[in-house]
């Protein structure tokens, strides 16, 4: 029986071929084929295919069965050692198709979760008693599994009486709050009243978990394992069950209704991963990337529902509802404090993930300021609204503004378009290459602007930051190696140099009996800079460093798991504008100006504080000791709410056009005030436009005696 597969892309076409066993083809077990299939087309299409051995085998191992009891609540030290046979296994099992190494983890996990189910309940029959000085190791990994079963029940008490514990101070904070501001001479409930409150709180989310853990198939459990297989190749490879497919098409989706973030599931806790531009979220700047939601409530007095032992798409589900609507959740800062946030659903429009510029005044100088979130695209018409042809259009606004510089915000654009990103360095360069793409098979292909016309000439700053990924690293360092730009920013930005291809895994099989079996995300290509070292990893490294505050956290492709390495190849051909002086001039400016200013000062000490506090795993039981950490966690962020006083000198105008509708929206009026206003109390963006300042003064005069000579 023969398996065809086409995967094309803009950049690869390939064509493979291989066989399957007309027994093993024919076996019923759907899961035996899944394996058969993912480790070839990996193997075939992969741009790094590894070699499933040993090696690869212990990695599975540990990956998976972090994955399957990630905060060791329900596996026992016995039944790890029963799996540790198997450590060195995995690998054949992979190539002879066997599951059994899967069969032997479902049906213990079941089993475990079973007799967790069985004792919870008991637990929280009655009320903790707050007042013993124990403690509870929060950092998982760390901790060991569970002895017994009475060491078992052990561990879950501590872990459902912090959990309670930590309801009840929000309780009681929130009633404390209510009962300073409320007129009303409505009765204050007791501490017993708020434990029991809390106890309740935790039963009833752990009853709606396994409930939920009872409709889990085994084909759910069977994705996670498959995942940690293919996760060995890069992080940014996945399976995708059919059901996962339809979630990732929804998660595409340019327009809906909710709060604007995008969430991620992370140690059993619901962590904001990224701030959609445009949502409720990033207008009324109501949350930080890193934020926990601890729970969910949809009226102000309701009980917050924990989210944590909820799965993602669930809890995604409580958060989202129609416009106009309320939601309250119940935050964990990054710095530790808690907090309700009433967020009001909104539709999150595409119009505000375009490329839109604003005119920057001061005195007599004029300056342009351009914010691209996205390298988006129609991949049906690229001559259908495009991040390039936006660009373009936003730069010609600003030349007939008579602007002295430009600067481009690159923050927080995870990348998109490749080609777009071509486009827009060649807006700023003459002809030539701007990035080289490497294939599987080791395929080389230089990627130029063929447009020898420049579109802006003056001085240019790119601003990024740790979230600036993939095509934003492209035009980021086209633009350094050419010497065409100044980069400001993060030490470096987000480091994924790779390209993956959605592949559907039926595509491969003829005469499929089996029904839908899923697609593959695979990592098809890498990119490197025209001078020859890869993006990967490293990303693009500042020219100035700007304190902020993940200078401390790990962020990026260097701290997942399994990425594929840094390297470089041959150098394209290409020529660098001469390095003037007043470059490096400008830098040093730069550098003496973040040194002394007050508000950098101030960030640089609350990101090693907050690196500090990550750092601390040991948690009290004891009410007293943990409201007292809660007290001063909070009185130690004083200090760093003076950053919110930050006003730049500059003056900031959005430029009425911008807006494709001959008749603006009131709406849209509201959010570009709202964006310019942002823009003022940003201080990254005011030390840019210094830097800028710097570097039209000194262009100016290079021009000066250029003419006069």
């Amino acid at each position: 029986m023969r398996l065809l597969g086409i995967l094309a892309s803009g950049i690869i076409s390939i064509v493979i071929f291989f066989e399957l066993s007309v027994n093993k083809f024919d076996d019923p077990n759907k899961d035996k084929l899944l394996v058969e299939l993912i480790s070839v087309v990996l193997d075939r299409l992969h741009y790094d295919p590894k070699i499933i051995d040993d090696d690869f085998s212990k990695s599975v191992y540990d990956d998976y069965i972090k994955a399957i009891d990630p905060q060791k609540r329900f596996l026992l030290k016995s039944d790890i050692e029963k799996f540790d046979q198997y450590q060195f296994l995995i690998d054949d099992q992979i190539k002879s198709t066997s599951i059994d190494f899967f069969n032997l983890t479902y049906e213990t996990l079941i089993s475990r979760i079973d007799d967790v189910e069985s004792f919870y309940k008991d637990i929280l029959k009655n009320p903790f008693d707050f007042n013993i000085d124990e403690t509870l190791n929060t950092d998982f990994e760390e901790l060991n599994y569970a002895e017994d079963v009475s060491d078992h029940i052990s561990i879950w008490r501590k872990r459902l009486k912090l959990s309670t514990l930590d309801g009840f101070v929000t309780k009681k904070i929130i009633q404390d709050e209510k009962g300073v501001s409320d007129d009303s001479e409505k009765e204050l409930k007791s501490d017993i009243d708020l434990e029991s409150e809390s106890r309740e709180s935790i039963l009833n989310n752990l009853k709606d978990f396994f409930a939920f853990n009872d409709d889990l198939e085994r084909k759910d459990w069977f994705s996670i394992y498959l995942n940690s297989i293919v996760n060995q190749f890069d992080p940014h490879t996945v399976y995708l069950a059919p059901q996962a497919k339809d979630v990732f098409d929804q998660n595409i989706s340019g327009r809906f209704q909710g709060i604007g973030a995008r969430l991620l599931k992370k140690n059993q806790q619901v962590e904001i991963a990224e701030i959609i531009i445009g949502g409720p979220v990033w207008r009324d700047k109501l949350l930080n990337v890193g934020d926990l939601i601890l729970g969910v409530s949809q009226t102000p007095d309701e009980e917050p529902v924990d989210i944590s032992i909820m799965k993602l798409t669930d809890a995604v589900d409580l958060i989202k509802g129609e416009k106009g609507t309320k939601v309250y959740l119940m935050v964990k800062r990054v710095d530790g404090g808690i907090e309700q946030v009433e967020i009001t659903r909104d539709i999150v429009e595409l119009e505000e993930t375009y490329a839109k510029s604003s005119l920057i005044f001061q005195d007599s100088k004029k300056y342009g300021f351009i914010t691209l979130p996205s390298f988006y695209v129609d991949f049906n018409d690229y001559d259908q609204r495009n991040a390039a042809s936006d660009i373009k259009k936003e730069i010609l606004k600003l030349k007939n503004e008579n602007v002295s510089g430009i600067v481009m915000d690159l923050r927080g654009n995870g990348g998109g378009s490749l080609k777009t990103a071509v486009d827009i360095t060649g807006f700023f360069i003459d002809q030539g290459p701007v990035v080289q793409v490497k294939s599987i098979g080791g395929r080389k292909e230089v990627l130029k602007d063929q447009d020898s016309s420049i579109i802006w000439d003056g001085p240019l700053v790119i601003l990024v930051n740790e979230f600036s990924a993939s095509a934003s690293e492209i035009l980021a360092a086209a633009l350094q190696d050419y010497n065409r730009a100044i980069i400001i920013g993060s030490k470096q930005t987000y480091g994924k140099g790779t390209v993956q291809n959605l592949v559907s895994l039926n595509q491969f099989i003829s005469g499929n009996t089996y029904g839908e079996l899923g697609y593959i995300k695979l990592t098809t290509d890498k990119f490197y800079r025209i001078s020859g070292g890869s993006t990967q990893l490293e990303g693009v490294k500042s020219d100035v460093v700007f304190p902020n505050r993940y200078s401390y956290i790990d962020i990026g492709e260097r701290d997942l798991d399994n990425p594929l390495s840094w390297d470089q190849i041959n150098s394209a051909q290409y020529a660098p504008l001469a390095r003037q002086i007043y470059y490096d001039k400008t830098l040093e400016n730069s550098k003496n100006r973040i040194s002394k200013n007050e508000f950098f000062n101030i960030i640089d000490e609350q990101a090693r504080w907050v690196k500090e506090r990550q750092e601390d795993n040991t948690v009290s039981l004891n009410y007293n000791i943990y409201k007292m950490d809660l007290d001063n966690t909070k009185k130690e962020s004083e200090k760093f709410k003076k950053i919110d006083d930050f006003k730049s000198n500059y003056r900031f105008e959005w430029l009425r056009d911008n807006v494709l509708n001959e008749e603006i929206p009131d709406e849209i009026i509201e959010r570009r005030n709202r964006w310019v206003e942002d823009l003022q109390k940003d201080l990254y963006v005011d030390e840019a436009i210094n830097i800028l300042g710097d570097l039209s003064s000194f262009y100016l005069n290079r021009l000066s005696l250029k003419n006069n000579n």
